[in-house]
């Protein structure tokens, strides 16, 4: 939408060039380099990702106690032999529960952040919901994130946590994940013009069915760098390169 362009400019300013040039450098693993016997989010994905130099992608949620741990489902029953919301438990409580398929346990974000030590780009995606203050969320991030070097970034499909990062934390870099959903209706592009406006990222994290699209094209040539998820296959793995700067790729589409 060529009208909007404007809009885009001044409501979602394209970042430094220098400041996120590292997010095209590399693919980076989704949830880590996990298979059989190791699983997602845990730290053997993560060395393997770091023993194969690629970037790691992670997810964050909080745990009872206020820590930002590594895990993906809201609920505990499809990656572990535990059951119920992974919010209700403590740091201590989750830290001591293992992994299906592996022998690690949930880590903390600042675990992982140890663990990478600066080796590789990490993108932690911030899980929210509707329902969920973001505020509590971003902060037990930002509070693990102080003092960390590395190449680093925040995202998420809520535009809020984005949103909070600039006003709080303007160093971090930050991005809007995005799935068009097959909606290509006027309103659909609307919302995600408006998610974009709200959100202020510096890249967009584009969900690979979606591509090619002409809304991450547009976003792309104005400055903001487009990674790709989830690349499963070859064949998506060229797309990536095509209408991508980087993919975060697992399984087939790993090169």
């Amino acid at each position: 939408m060529p009208l909007f362009a404007p809009l885009d400019r001044r409501l979602a300013p394209a970042p430094d060039r220098a400041r996120v040039a590292w997010i095209g450098s590399q693919a980076y693993a989704h949830r880590g380099l996990h298979g059989p016997g190791v699983p997602e989010n845990s730290p053997a994905a993560f060395a393997a990702a770091i023993a194969r130099g690629m970037g790691i992608e992670c997810d964050v949620q909080r745990s009872s106690d206020g820590q930002a741990m590594v895990f993906h489902d809201w609920e505990l029953d499809r990656l572990t032999g535990a059951t119920g919301p992974v919010a209700l438990l403590s740091a201590a409580q989750l830290g001591a529960i293992r992994l299906t398929g592996g022998a690690d346990s949930i880590p903390t974000l600042r675990q992982v952040l140890d663990q990478i030590d600066s080796k590789v780009p990490l993108l932690i995606e911030v899980k929210s919901r509707k329902d969920m203050r973001v505020s509590a969320m971003c902060l037990a991030v930002l509070r693990v994130l102080e003092g960390y070097r590395g190449p680093h970034a925040v995202m998420s499909f809520d535009p809020r946590v984005p949103k909070w990062f600039k006003i709080h934390a303007a160093q971090t870099v930050r991005g809007l994940v995005v799935t068009e959903e097959n909606d290509q209706t006027l309103l659909g592009r609307l919302r995600r013009r408006l998610s974009l406006w709200q959100a202020s990222p510096d890249f967009l994290a584009y969900d690979i069915r979606d591509l090619p699209s002409r809304f991450a094209a547009a976003q792309r040539k104005r400055g903001l760098p487009i990674t790709s998820w989830t690349v499963r296959s070859a064949e998506l793995r060229e797309r990536a390169a095509l209408y991508a700067d980087a993919p975060i790729a697992e399984g087939a589409g790993v090169v």
